[in-house]
């Protein structure tokens, strides 16, 4: 076995005080960054995955519907986008950013440093098969990104007690469409 932490979206825009910060955002950075440190010899492979939008498109939007559209936020070069500094993205051994040009939640929409690399082949190519998926917000990104490593053929856990959620009811039915995917679920998530 060959597994990989997938820390999804730790940026201070989704902490709090951030455009869309979630409650607990703070305390999953620190507790993400701890866990890594304390669990370096379980994992092969630490990744991270950031929203980085140059121009999504109704992606912004000035009137949001908080489902498909959303208030501008982590765009490309703003202190938005940066890592929370409660996150030790040095962690990191590859950070994939998604979004550019369009709404993006998973990371394995998102490509590394050189523009080309899917996370997918990035994980294939290092013989990875087993993920842990952290972050957040557990509605939205740690469960699209879960879901996709799912369908990838990972074996995908998601440590629940390391992510932040936005609300309870969407919250639930990410936990239950996770589970239907076949993602194993690991303690509980901090709802906002």
């Amino acid at each position: 076995m060959t597994r990989a932490l997938i820390v999804v979206d730790i940026q201070n825009d989704f902490c709090e005080g951030g455009s869309l910060g979630v409650t607990g955002g703070v305390r999953t950075a620190t507790a993400v960054t701890d866990h890594a440190r304390a669990n370096a010899g379980s994992y092969d492979h630490v990744v991270a995955t950031r929203d980085y939008h140059i121009d999504p498109g109704a992606h912004f939007s000035e009137d949001p519907d908080f489902v498909d559209s959303w208030p501008r936020h982590c765009e490309a070069g703003t202190p938005g986008a940066e890592f929370h500094p409660e996150f030790d993205a040095s962690l990191a051994e590859e950070v994939f950013s998604k979004g550019l040009y369009t709404a993006a939640y998973s990371g394995f929409e998102g490509t590394a440093g050189d523009g080309t690399t899917r996370l997918a082949d990035w994980l294939r190519e290092r013989g990875v098969d087993e993920v842990d998926v952290v972050g957040i917000a557990t509605d939205h990104c740690v469960r699209a990104t879960a879901m996709d490593a799912a369908a990838e053929g990972l074996r995908t856990r998601v440590l629940l007690g390391l992510t932040a959620g936005v609300s309870g009811d969407t919250v639930a039915t990410a936990l239950e469409r996770l589970r239907a995917a076949g993602v194993e679920l690991e303690g509980e998530p901090l709802v906002g």
